[in-house]
């Protein structure tokens, strides 16, 4: 089996070159079903396949009997409506050993914009979970995934690789303090209401601003997080009209298209005043127009534009950094090895079913000399001495071979595996 990922993220593509590639967590098994086909050779099954998909990286695990690293990345560009050779200067292909570090060094929080970070352990296990329900999962990948859980642990437990590490959320919190005098007296707005917005909302409730308000799609998961905020809950689609009324913004919704446009965020400065306005998009792809940017006292801020915040302390981990290292080390090792065991699997299958037949062939001989009165010590001596010859044959036989070179062989393999001393 070959094992392969594919992928891009924070440090190898833009923001909007990333919106591109961003599956929805509904959106991964019949994307899964798509890649699986499209990867399948006319004489071989559908290859293993997982796909991580997060504001920072979306990626692509598989493992199949032939490498298919090209028909993936092909098949990628296409989903994302871009020409192969442009995915290609951005993306990373790693195959056998390094894409098992990879994945070892992602689901460790050593390959993100925080370093250390938590979050994307959990987001992997959901990967790996909805890959599995979707029937693409195999004995290799999920080898692969447990282990990089494993590994993820001991590295969580054993370091203070995230001692220091500052979250997306902490790191807006930040930057609003840095626009705002007092958080106690602005108006915040969480539009969404999944993982990342809860994140947010939680640290900015921390620091008891004067009004929380909630905006989602559906009603029930936006009075669900309200509740626990005591704050209000509003429809989206009344967003533009009350835009103004909030200091604060922080969007991080699914949808593929933005949801505030340039034209609602002028609107609002203009009946604000022009107080200035503190935006943060968390969406990938973006749920703000990249044109608010340019207004005048709007600050707009991207999941990349904060990674300069997030990277504060850093120095601090960095210690940690090759102690983590080496765990990971030692995990791809013992990857590597179950990988190299496996293609012995049918051979040792093999072995066991003929020394299970020479077993019952010498055994039904046996019980028809008892049956026919035998004694029972010669009975015992004839089986063993059969089943010892049985065993023999094959290595006696090659050690008469006519062919030097065969005994040769034949003469090394017999000291090695039946005259060892040590057992």
């Amino acid at each position: 089996m070959a094992v392969w990922a594919l992928g891009i993220n924070h440090t190898t593509a833009p923001l909007d070159l990333r919106g591109r590639f961003a599956f929805a967590i509904d959106q991964i098994a019949p994307t899964l079903q798509a890649l699986r086909l499209n990867l399948q050779g006319p004489l071989t099954r559908q290859p293993e396949a997982a796909i991580l998909s997060t504001c920072n990286r979306t990626e692509i695990y598989c493992a199949g009997p032939d490498n298919g690293v090209e028909p993936t990345l092909e098949w990628l560009a296409h989903s994302g409506g871009v020409s192969p050779a442009l995915l290609r200067s951005h993306a990373y292909a790693l195959q056998g050993g390094m894409a098992a570090r990879h994945a070892f060094r992602v689901a460790s929080g050593l390959d993100s914009m925080v370093l250390g970070e938590a979050q994307i352990l959990g987001q992997l296990k959901d990967a790996v979970r909805v890959a599995d329900e979707a029937g693409a999962l195999g004995t290799t990948l999920n080898q692969l995934f447990q282990r990089s859980f494993a590994v993820a642990k001991e590295v969580r437990s054993a370091t203070e690789i995230g001692a220091h590490s500052i979250s997306m959320a902490a790191a807006a919190v930040r930057l609003a303090s840095q626009l705002f005098e007092d958080l106690g007296r602005i108006k915040v707005l969480f539009v969404g209401a999944g993982e990342m917005i809860e994140l947010a909302a939680t640290h900015f409730a921390a620091r008891n601003p004067a009004h929380i308000a909630v905006a989602n799609r559906t009603l029930e998961r936006g009075e669900k997080l309200a509740l626990r905020l005591g704050a209000e809950v509003m429809r989206l689609a009344d967003l533009p009209g009350r835009l103004h009324e909030f200091d604060a913004v922080i969007s991080s919704t699914a949808s593929q298209l933005p949801i505030i446009g340039l034209g609602a965020v002028e609107r609002a400065v203009k009946a604000r005043k022009h107080r200035p306005m503190f935006m943060v998009d968390l969406a990938v792809p973006r749920d703000i127009e990249p044109e608010v940017k340019a207004l005048e006292d709007v600050y707009l801020y991207t999941v990349d534009d904060l990674a300069h915040v997030v990277q504060a302390g850093q120095a601090q981990r960095e210690a940690a950094v090759a102690q983590a290292e080496a765990i990971i080390d030692a995990g791809v090792q013992s990857f590597l090895h179950w990988m190299d065991q496996r293609g012995t699997v049918p051979l040792i299958r093999q072995l066991n079913a003929q020394a299970d037949e020479w077993r019952a062939l010498e055994l039904a001989r046996a019980r028809k000399l008892l049956a026919r009165g035998e004694d029972v010590d010669a009975v015992l001596e004839a089986l063993s001495r059969g089943l010892t010859q049985k065993m023999l044959h094959g290595a006696l036989a090659e050690l008469h071979a006519g062919d030097a070179a065969a005994r040769e062989r034949a003469s090394t393999a017999i000291e090695h595996f039946f005259l060892r001393k040590e057992r």
